[in-house]
């Protein structure tokens, strides 16, 4: 608090020699004894009032009014105290202030210079909470429209938090009983007290600049930023618009995972996906293993069950031609078979008996060999069928896959290496297998 000084008490008693005669005062001694005296009387108080004629200049200063029913007082808060509200000081809002009443000598004005605010009824925080949320809610950052899906199975997984909290050692621990093969790379972060704002905003922002020029494959798939529970004014970093900004600019999706389930702040408003803890958010980002053996069983599955029916449309389709055809041929011997008994008995007429028995004879010779090539152009056609299935099985990726075989990419472009003779040493190589990768550098 500002340190009183008092004048000396005889400012104003009369001279010793002429207790009548007069003594005359400048304006700034008056002053000076109105200001040891407020001073002296009116320190260290509390007062109450609505808040009205808010006005800042650049140094800082602000100057506002207290007013109440009947009266007002004249306010001053020099840039020192204002810079650490919490809560946005304007008119309309009830508060209590702590202070010193002095004089302005300049004006001869009294006024109340304060040292501390707090709002009246709601906590500083939580008016500089709903102030902000509200800003911001106006503006657009909570709208769902902005919110991104979280990819299903990320191949990198970007961590802001404390090296030293509960959090990052939570989410490690869920994400290696789930699917202990991801990537994850930490950024660390203060998450509490000052500068914990810009550390945060700062870290958010790295990882994406991290994204930039990077394929698909190496990049940071989702974000989580996180801390664990504490009270209003540790989790405060993550009420800050510096923060919230920072996560609605993010180009990869983010997961807020801070304090406990009954802990809400602007980060998870702003964030695309609000986890109650940090175990929830690394829950939520990755599936489990089982769940992705059940998906991929079913997977193959449907894909078995679709070459089946493939196959069986296959075989019906050539059962069916095969029918038709035997049918047309058999229909074709008998009408052409009717033609010939026709023609004989014609020539029976004409008793060319024996070239009669000759041309029956191969006749039906001729029918006996339709009937046989019939018979065999089915089986070949079964056959040819039976082939191209086993193709078409050999051809399942699942099976390929089963079979042990790879393959295998020049990085970072990308490409597939299909001739030894494109490669060199010092290339780096990247092999897809039935499970995982496998990083390597030619020798």
């Amino acid at each position: 608090m500002r340190k009183n000084t008092r004048q000396p008490d005889d400012l104003f008693t009369p001279p010793e020699d002429s207790a009548k005669s007069r003594r005359i005062y400048s304006v700034s001694q008056i002053c000076q004894r109105i200001k040891s005296v407020l001073e002296n009387n009116f320190n260290d108080i509390w007062v109450e009032g609505e808040v009205s004629g808010v006005s800042r200049i650049p140094t800082g200063t602000t100057f506002f009014n207290l007013k109440d029913d009947s009266s007002m007082l004249k306010c001053v808060i020099f840039a020192s105290n204002s810079d650490a509200l919490k809560f946005e000081l304007k008119d309309g809002i009830k508060v209590i202030c702590c202070g010193y009443v002095s004089i302005y000598e300049k004006r001869g004005e009294h006024q109340l210079y304060v040292q501390q605010i707090e709002p009246k009824g709601l906590g500083s925080l939580q008016l500089a909470f709903e102030q902000l949320k509200q800003k911001l809610e106006k503006e657009g950052l909570f709208s769902p429209k902005h919110k991104r899906p979280m990819p299903y199975l990320p191949s990198r997984i970007g961590v802001v938090t404390s090296l030293s909290g509960a959090a990052i050692r939570d989410i490690l621990k869920v994400l290696d009983r789930r699917f202990n093969d991801v990537n994850i790379i930490i950024h660390p972060a203060q998450v509490q007290g000052e500068g914990a704002k810009e550390e945060i905003a700062r870290a958010i922002k790295n990882l994406n600049i991290f994204n930039e020029g990077l394929p698909s494959g190496q990049r940071v798939d989702v974000m989580i930023v996180a801390r664990g529970g504490g009270s209003i004014e540790d989790l405060w970093a993550f009420n800050e618009e510096v923060v919230a900004r920072a996560i609605y600019n993010s180009k990869i999706p983010v997961i807020s995972a801070v304090g406990h389930e009954r802990d809400w702040t602007i980060a998870d408003l702003v964030a695309d996906l609000r986890a109650a803890t940090p175990s929830v958010a690394a829950e939520l980002v990755i599936p489990e293993k089982e769940d992705l053996r059940e998906k991929t069983a079913d997977l193959s599955g449907a894909l078995a069950r679709s070459f089946l029916e493939i196959s069986l449309s296959f075989q019906e389709s050539i059962d069916d031609l095969a029918r038709r055809l035997k049918l047309s041929m058999e229909n074709a011997v008998k009408l052409n078979a009717g033609k010939f008994d026709s023609a004989g008995k014609k020539l029976a007429l004409l008793n060319p008996e024996a070239l009669i028995q000759r041309h029956k004879k191969e006749i039906a010779d001729k029918a006996q060999q339709a009937r046989i090539r019939l018979e065999h152009f089915l089986k070949l056609k079964q056959a040819e069928f039976s082939g191209i299935a086993a193709q078409l099985f050999s051809l399942s990726p699942l099976n390929i896959l089963g079979r042990g075989y790879s393959i295998t990419f020049k990085m970072p472009e990308g490409a597939i290496i299909k001739d030894a003779g494109l490669i060199k040493a010092g290339d780096t190589l990247k092999t897809k297998l039935h499970k995982g990768e496998i990083l390597s550098k030619v020798t």
